[in-house]
């Protein structure tokens, strides 16, 4: 079932991206594409899986290195500056662990957008990956390099950290080509973000990047309005949106596979419930 019309957008939120891995699942179980998306940290970490066509990968590969210290964890942040081993995370797991399906990848359609947030400027950057390579890796890298614990990473000449501090959930870069938009979020409903707590860390971290340090600061706000605007256009029939039900238990940097899996787990649940109603929304006639 694939509609023209209609795009996808995947929040970020580090392990709860574990929940969007188990909805895309069931959306790919049941035929349902997309013309293009736009994936957000590990919304485009997990979200790419969608492209290559590979159900079950996010899952299997997060389970399987949770517990492995160049996977993630202080050892490697004190190592090499990331939490989430660049190197091991980016390049050995999709090139030789658990191979990404380039091939797949390359030749579905679907267009796939991630955001990054342009450290020097302190505003999102949308990038287009049509081709899986070692590049391509390095751009969902830079997406999903969460502030103090991730170096800054340099492509095409700019400085990139996590795409959801700029922006969280990117359903206004959706709409300037689809007028209807499907958006997976990873917090329930009724959820609100407070402004960042640490903000000394982030100043000492950021002290180079102004900007970026705004854009944390004012984060909340930005992130409050998006959610807002989400439920307004959920409630305008122009976007129909799939979120958890109550907070997911699973913490930022899991190491426990059940949790990892209990994520999932509710995802795909939750998707499967809303099945009809998406298919309903999806052959809306334009």
């Amino acid at each position: 079932m694939n509609n023209k019309n209609t795009g996808l957008v995947l929040e970020g939120g580090a392990m709860r991206g574990l929940f969007t891995a188990g909805v895309i699942d069931v959306l790919m179980e049941n035929g349902i594409e997309f013309p293009a998306f736009v994936g957000v940290s590990a919304g485009a970490a997990f979200g790419c899986n969608y492209k290559s066509r590979q159900i079950g990968r996010a899952l299997r590969y997060n389970k399987r290195f949770c517990r492995d210290p160049r996977y993630c964890s202080f050892r490697s942040l004190f190592k090499t500056g990331d939490v989430f081993g660049a190197q091991f995370c980016y390049h050995e797991v999709p090139n030789t662990l658990d191979p990404f399906d380039g091939k797949a990848f390359n030749e579905n359609p679907m267009a796939f957008y991630l955001v990054a947030s342009d450290v020097e400027t302190g505003k999102p950057f949308y990038k287009r990956l049509d081709r899986a390579d070692d590049t391509a890796y390095e751009w969902i890298r830079a997406s999903a390099s969460m502030p103090i614990v991730s170096r800054v990473v340099e492509l095409d000449g700019k400085k990139f950290l996590d795409g959801g501090v700029t922006d969280s959930i990117p359903l206004a870069f959706m709409e300037r080509q689809y007028d209807r938009n499907v958006v997976v979020l990873t917090r329930p409903r009724d959820y609100q973000k407070q402004p960042a707590s640490k903000l000394w860390l982030y100043r000492l971290t950021l002290r180079k990047y102004p900007n970026m340090l705004r854009a944390v600061r004012e984060r909340h706000l930005m992130y409050n309005e998006q959610r807002a605007h989400v439920f307004a256009q959920e409630k305008a029939g122009k976007a129909f949106v799939i979120c958890p039900d109550k907070p997911l238990e699973v913490g930022r940097m899991e190491h426990d596979p059940e949790q990892l899996q209990k994520a999932y787990d509710t995802g795909r649940q939750t998707a499967l419930r809303q099945l009809e109603a998406l298919k309903r929304f999806m052959e809306h006639d334009h």
